[in-house]
């Protein structure tokens, strides 16, 4: 755990609450009625007209298809979004990780219908970014050390997500491993780490559903009777970690002429133009 000083992050010896605990180990929590029925309801009609008002986003190489179940950047478009993303109970729990000066560096609203499980990437195992801390095979995160937290992936749910409906499945500790998932076994339903099989994260309606952004994940197979899902998603990262909100083609600190004179990917990249990836593809 960690807190902010005066200037500079430091140990945090504070309590902390159980599901930040549970983060820091496990690499996942949920944190249960963080909203209410009602303040489910109102926020679910905002981003339900959202949907119904704004076109898909048009980021990365998708088709239609595949960018529909998706609109970015909520916060922009919704203030019930931006309420929800500063929920004090969120934020008990994320702080003592990312410092109290975190900020949300991704916010995009999720509407899987039913049926359609979709050929998202989020359908393979994978993880949002990093690994922040690389180790080699073999090579084991050392158990007295708590490792750092960079980035947290957050489900705000706006329906219940049962195992029917695909939820997403998290191999619990995996955060600690250095390594993305291997890349031989995409979709394997069977994957462990360590001798853990995959831990669902099946929640209601205004639960939210906390992950490390080095965690393996997935989404899960949808079964006959899936009802599709439905939420708000927050990415929370450490305060000096770029926000994502929009690609940095739409958002920079580039004049013209610097962006004019870079020719090629990597000059691009150098000066802070990255297609679009991870948090904002």
């Amino acid at each position: 755990m960690i807190r902010r000083g005066r200037v500079y992050l430091e140990p945090r010896s504070e309590p902390a609450p159980e599901e930040a605990v549970q983060l820091e180990r496990d690499g996942c929590a949920i944190v249960r009625d963080v909203f209410t029925e009602v303040e489910v309801a109102e926020l679910a009609a905002d981003i339900n007209a959202i949907f119904d008002r704004d076109p898909a986003d048009l980021r990365g190489h998708r088709g239609l298809e595949d960018r529909e179940p998706f609109r970015y950047a909520m916060l922009n478009r919704s203030a019930l979004c931006q309420k929800a993303i500063a929920h004090p109970r969120l934020l008990s729990v994320i702080e003592p990780l990312l410092g109290e000066d975190c900020h949300v560096i991704a916010n995009t609203a999720w509407r899987n219908e039913p049926g359609v499980p979709g050929a998202h990437g989020g359908q393979a195992w994978h993880i949002d970014a990093g690994p922040h801390i690389p180790l080699p095979e073999g090579v084991q995160w050392p158990a007295n050390i708590p490792h750092p937290v960079f980035a947290i992936g957050v489900h705000l749910f706006l329906q219940d997500c049962r195992l029917a409906d695909g939820p997403t499945g998290v191999l619990k500790g995996s955060h600690l491993s250095g390594r993305a998932p291997p890349f031989d076994r995409p979709l394997d339903n069977d994957l462990t780490y360590d001798g853990q099989p995959v831990t669902p994260l099946i929640a209601k309606a205004g639960d939210a559903a906390l992950f490390v952004s080095d965690v393996w994940h997935r989404r899960m197979p949808t079964l006959a009777d899936d009802a599709g899902r439905f939420f708000l998603q927050v990415h929370y990262g450490r305060r000096d970690i770029a926000q994502r909100l929009k690609t940095t083609d739409d958002a920079n600190q580039l004049s013209a002429e610097a962006i004019a004179r870079a020719s090629t990917d990597r000059e691009r990249r150098i000066i802070g133009l990255h297609p679009a990836l991870f948090y904002d593809g």
